[in-house]
């Protein structure tokens, strides 16, 4: 996958990308909301082995660059049939909270309704209120929370928020059309 809107690009991760994919998830700050506050502790030989193992028809990890400079990661999975899960997490914190998760997200979600996706799924922690708004505004449809349902890293209970869209509901950032 290679996706392009002006100075954002989404690509295919490879294993030239492990170095900094294995420095973010080591990262508590980081990977943090994911539920792992001391990082993943992962090698750069491990993350490239799960690299080599992605394919586009069951899903990838992706890149986000902006000004041709990694800023964050997103992942796609095919589950049930044709339904795609989806992921992204801006890395860097001073490329937060500036609208590119919702362009990189319109980019993905539009690209992968285009291949025949019926829907996009995915779920967030229910302390998370900042992906919750940006889901809502892309026009996901908030599916319930589950409550005590996974444990973080150092034990405390957490609550997830599902979310689906499907093509046609898609708002788009990039103005490109759904």
């Amino acid at each position: 996958m290679d996706l392009q809107f002006r100075n954002l690009r989404i690509r295919n991760a490879v294993a030239s990308d492990a170095p900094q994919l294995t420095r973010w998830w080591n990262d508590g700050s980081v990977m943090a909301h994911a539920g792992f506050p001391h990082g993943l502790g992962t090698t750069e030989e491990e993350v490239a082995g799960k690299l080599a193992q992605d394919r586009e028809e069951t899903g990838r990890r992706l890149i986000l660059e902006l000004d041709g400079a990694p800023v964050g990661e997103m992942c796609y999975r095919i589950v049930e049939g044709n339904k795609a899960q989806i992921g992204i997490k801006i890395c860097e914190a001073a490329r937060q909270e500036q609208g590119y998760g919702r362009i990189a997200l319109s980019l993905l979600i539009r690209a992968l309704f285009d291949r025949g996706v019926s829907a996009v799924v995915l779920d967030t922690d229910l302390e998370n209120r900042r992906a919750q708004h940006v889901y809502a505004s892309l026009g996901f449809t908030r599916l319930g929370v589950r409550r005590d349902c996974w444990r973080n890293q150092v034990g405390e209970l957490r609550s997830a928020v599902d979310y689906e869209i499907k093509s046609g509901q898609l708002v788009d950032f990039t103005g490109q059309g759904t």
